[in-house]
């Protein structure tokens, strides 16, 4: 995807987290401009709920946005009707990946590679609760605020976002 500005492509998935005594689920977001995550949400069930709430997250997050292309795999969280009504309510078209081609969403991949090598304690955490906290936490203090990113050229996603709209701001001003 060419992206050149914010809320022009999303991608999501979902991974498993240990929590307590059993699999924990964690759909996000993810806005491809700056590699920022936009939208998150965790379950015990990987449904087409829990995908909703974390679209519904960055949709609102965002402003609202239009002319958003979403793409995901082909999982039947994404691809069943209730989450193409969400996407159908929101305006956002749906991209998905080739069946079985992990490459297709490696943002996501990496994204979730980062959080569990980075992170996640490698016996998981002793409840859902401390799950979320924790993940929270990574997203929004760590991994958006402080880690630098190679694909932004060292800068943090929320700084990438900054000087976006700084210099869009001074176009828009010169217009």
């Amino acid at each position: 995807f060419a992206v050149t500005a914010p809320n022009q492509v999303w991608v999501g998935d979902v991974t498993y987290v240990w929590a307590g005594n059993r699999w924990s689920y964690l759909a996000v977001v993810i806005d491809l401009f700056a590699r920022k995550p936009i939208g998150w949400a965790m379950s015990f069930s990987p449904d087409s709920q829990l995908t909703g709430k974390a679209l519904k997250m960055a949709y609102e997050s965002r402003g609202k946005p239009s002319n958003v292309l979403f793409h995901s795999d082909q999982g039947s969280h994404y691809t069943s009707g209730k989450y193409r009504q969400v996407l159908w309510r929101y305006q956002i078209k749906q991209s998905l990946s080739r069946r079985g081609n992990c490459w297709d969403n490696s943002p996501m991949e990496r994204f979730f590679r980062s959080l569990k090598t980075e992170w996640v304690p490698a016996s998981g955490y002793s409840s859902l609760s401390e799950a979320w906290k924790s993940i929270v936490g990574y997203i929004i203090r760590y991994y958006s605020q402080i880690r630098p990113h190679q694909y932004n050229g060292g800068l943090t996603p929320n700084e990438s976002e900054r000087q976006y709209w700084e210099t869009y701001k001074d176009v828009a001003n010169f217009s």
